[in-house]
Order: structure tokens, then C-alpha cells, then sequence
């Protein structure tokens, strides 16, 4: 790899190779690059990404998320998939920390952020404030094939939330 002489051509190396599937080599170049420029962001996004989605190495995951936030606290795509990283760990101080910052960063699709809340306040049994996210969601979605994932998520908390209501009989017939 030392024929690239700077971190953005070390950078696409590696996206190539992660493309054409070569996971291997792929590794080899990100842990390069952070070894060669140690405040590269991008690179910790990646084998963030990397870590959470094909290794399911939650912890390593969270490092390299974390690190690209504190490189980069404005670069946009690491903030969905470090959000639903602490949801899925149960992170519960952090989830609305991440929220509020993804949700400040220009370029961070604030609909999958309130998406993502919706969820987590679903499994704390928060019905009121799952529906209120999933509302937010769908205002600010512009995709219309996520609509209706929208809408089902509605749908389910409507049928929650009246499956925790209080039956009254009237027995005075």
C-alpha cells in the first residue's frame, strides 16, 4: 500500500476493496490508514461499520463510532448506525446524547434519526413518546417507499397503546 501517498488514496483503496468484497484486504487498508494518519474519521467510520454489520462486534463497533465522532463531530454518516448501535446494546444515557447531536449535523436524515427513537422508546414500553417519534419520522421523510414502514409503526403503537387501555363495563344493563 505504500505506492498511495496520502490518506484520501489510502481511503479509496480500501472502499474499493470493500466493494469488490475483499473484506480482508479491506481491513488491512482501513487499519492502515488510521496507522497512517491516526485523526483520519473516515477510516474509523468504516471499520465501524465494518465491525457492527459484518462481525457483530458490537464493543469494537462502538469504539471506532465513537472515535470518528470525537475526530468529526459533523461528519453525517456515522450518527444512524452509532445510534442504533447503543439502542441495540440497551445504552440508554447515550441514545439521547447521539440523537440530539445527529439532529444538529447538516446532511443527517432526521427522519431515520426519529425512526430510530420511535424504536427505542417502543422497547422502554414508552408508547406516548414512541408515537410522537414515528410522527416526527414521517414529517420529515421524503422517501416514499419508507412511508409505509412509517405508517406500520403508527399503526402498531396505536394497537399498543389501546391494548394497555382500561375496560370499563357497565354492568347496570
Amino acid at each position: 500500500m505504500d505506492i498511495y501517498t496520502t490518506a484520501e488514496e489510502k481511503y479509496l483503496q480500501a472502499i474499493e476493496e470493500l466493494h469488490w468484497g475483499e473484506l480482508p484486504k479491506a481491513l488491512q487498508y482501513f487499519n492502515e490508514l488510521i496507522a497512517f494518519d491516526p485523526d483520519y474519521a473516515r477510516g474509523y467510520f468504516q471499520l465501524g461499520d465494518i465491525y457492527h454489520e459484518r462481525f457483530k462486534d458490537y464493543k469494537t463497533a462502538g469504539y471506532y463510532y465513537k472515535r470518528c465522532t470525537e475526530l468529526d463531530a459533523d461528519f453525517p454518516d456515522v450518527y444512524e448506525p452509532y445510534l442504533k448501535l447503543v439502542i441495540t446494546l440497551k445504552m440508554h444515557k447515550l441514545v439521547k446524547q447521539i440523537a440530539d447531536k445527529a439532529l444538529s449535523v447538516a446532511g443527517v436524515c432526521e427522519a431515520h434519526i426519529y425512526e430510530s427513537l420511535g424504536l427505542h422508546a417502543e422497547q422502554q414500553q414508552n408508547f406516548t413518546e414512541a408515537a410522537n417519534y414515528f410522527k416526527k419520522a414521517e414529517l420529515f421523510n421524503a422517501v416514499q417507499d419508507e412511508h409505509s414502514a412509517l405508517l406500520e409503526h403508527q399503526n402498531r403503537i396505536k394497537s399498543k397503546m389501546n391494548s394497555t387501555k382500561k375496560m370499563i363495563y357497565d354492568l347496570q344493563g
